[in-house]
């Protein structure tokens, strides 16, 4: 077995899919990290849920995800904007209609998904600012954003599933 190590990175650089070398600092990295970020979130959420219906919808969460981060390495992305879309309208039917703007919070499991939507969405700013200095995939920003879209509901969903009412924000 190789050893997890491999000296590589001791002077601050890492490596891309192709063998580029790039600073760690290296905005591209730093999007790559709040990728990982949201994966490690989405696996807090994973060991806190008894639900198999949660359970099974964030693990092909943390597919999605590694495509990404190996996308933004190097690699292809078919991330499915239109799958979750699909989700986000499923979900969406059996939850009340929002009047008014909801505190993040509820269950221990709905807490932790607002906490992953807020990272998504700066994830989602992190990739605008790479897309000012070069090429994103026009699909990569369209998914993060979806993507937060759906954590936002699903979070609303588990809440629901958890028997916790929503609290309304009353500014």
């Amino acid at each position: 077995m190789s050893k997890i190590y491999t000296k590589t990175g001791d002077r601050g650089e890492t490596g891309l899919r192709g063998g580029k070398r790039v600073l760690k600092d290296d905005l591209r990295i730093e999007v790559i990290g709040e990728v990982d970020e949201l994966n490690a979130i989405l696996g807090v959420c994973i060991s806190k849920t008894g639900d198999q219906e949660l359970h099974d919808f964030l693990k092909s969460l943390q597919r999605e995800l590694f495509g990404l981060g190996a996308h933004l390495a190097g690699g292809d992305f078919g991330g499915n904007v239109g799958l979750l879309e699909k989700w986000i309208d499923e979900i969406d039917a059996v939850l009340a209609d929002l009047q008014n703007f909801i505190l993040p919070g509820g269950s221990e499991i709905g807490a932790l998904l607002h906490n992953a939507r807020s990272v998504c969405r700066r994830l989602e700013r992190s990739l605008v600012k790479l897309s000012r200095v070069e090429k994103v995939d026009a699909n990569v920003l369209a998914f993060v954003n979806r993507l937060s879209d759906f954590l936002f509901v699903f979070a609303r969903f588990a809440n629901k599933k958890a028997g916790i009412d929503e609290e309304i924000w009353k500014g």
